[in-house]
């Protein structure tokens, strides 16, 4: 018997850095996500078999020490690592999880892992799922973060998500812009670590001074839907940079690309990963302008948002 699972990828499209202060953030799931199956074998050699794909292939195998979850084999030894960690975590939180028969693991993503879509977060849901655990602990114990990126992978639909005395609040949202064959996402081609830019972020805030901007982006954030016109979701993207831009001390994308005919708004950890671009230029102009920066992965609104 194999059991099946599969999470949702994410894009952040407000509250990024300020959702881990209390901010309301409007998270996106995406139609690219990852599935888990799981086997239990009919031999009982202490063995976990994982093997990992990606969209061009496979992309790691591992085999464990089913009780000690050491590793016995593997053909990556940092992603071997990392995922001993994770699975160590899982049996923290469920002591007879691996218990029985040899078990095998198969994960495929529907992306490319250097996109920053969820390749952790999708792993974390699927497997919390299957050990019937917290996905929001796990999480906790493995990548940390605001956890945003954990209810996008069951979500159905756009979701505000919010933290409440550290608990996650979820709320499912109507964003269906009329404008969005005008919003494209486009990859900068390399992906940021977010546990790295969350820890930076943290240990130079301060709460207090960030309060006023906490509430602007939360009214940014319920007021994104309401957009009845592209000018004005580009004039609050334009307004959500800048706060941002304020709250980390960096500066916005926009600055990148000071010719683009649109705007621009970084998705999650500034620097890499996804933009969104909101434009009234037509898609073949924008993907040659994107081109010509040696950025060729442009996706449209409606192909990646569920």
């Amino acid at each position: 018997m194999i059991q099946k699972f599969n999470s949702r990828g994410k894009f952040l499209l407000t509250g990024e850095y300020l959702v881990l202060k209390g901010a309301s953030a409007l998270a996106l799931p995406l139609k690219l996500g990852q599935s888990l199956d799981v086997e239990e074998l009919d031999s009982s050699n202490n063995r976990l078999l994982w093997e990992a794909f990606r969209p061009e292939g496979e992309w790691f195998s591992v085999t464990l020490n089913r009780e000690t979850l050491e590793i016995i084999d593997c053909d990556d030894q940092s992603k071997a690592e990392k995922l001993t960690q994770i699975l160590k975590a899982v049996k923290q939180l469920n002591l007879k999880v691996f218990e029985g028969n040899d078990l095998r693991f198969l994960t495929r993503l529907d992306f490319d892992p250097n996109w920053g879509l969820g390749s952790s977060s999708t792993l974390v849901a699927n497997l919390a799922r299957w050990a019937k655990v917290n996905p929001y602990e796990l999480l906790k114990q493995t990548f940390g973060g605001s956890g945003y990126d954990i209810a996008c992978a069951t979500a159905e639909q756009p979701i505000y998500y919010q933290l409440i005395d550290d608990k996650p609040q979820v709320e499912t949202i109507d964003f269906q812009p009329s404008f969005s064959e005008q919003l494209f996402f486009i990859y900068q081609g390399q992906k940021q670590s977010s546990s790295k830019e969350i820890k930076a972020f943290l240990e130079k805030s301060n709460p207090v001074d960030l309060q006023k901007d906490i509430e602007a982006i939360s009214e940014i954030s319920r007021a994104v839907p309401k957009c009845e016109s592209l000018d004005e979701f580009a004039m609050l993207m334009q307004c959500h940079e800048r706060i941002i831009a304020r709250c980390i001390g960096q500066e916005p994308v926009q600055k990148r690309f000071p010719d683009f005919e649109g705007v621009l708004k970084s998705l999650g950890a500034w620097g890499g990963d996804f933009i969104l671009a909101a434009t009234k230029a037509p898609e073949n102009q924008v993907r040659e302008y994107f081109k010509t920066k040696g950025l060729e992965v442009v996706r449209k609104f409606g192909d990646m948002v569920l």
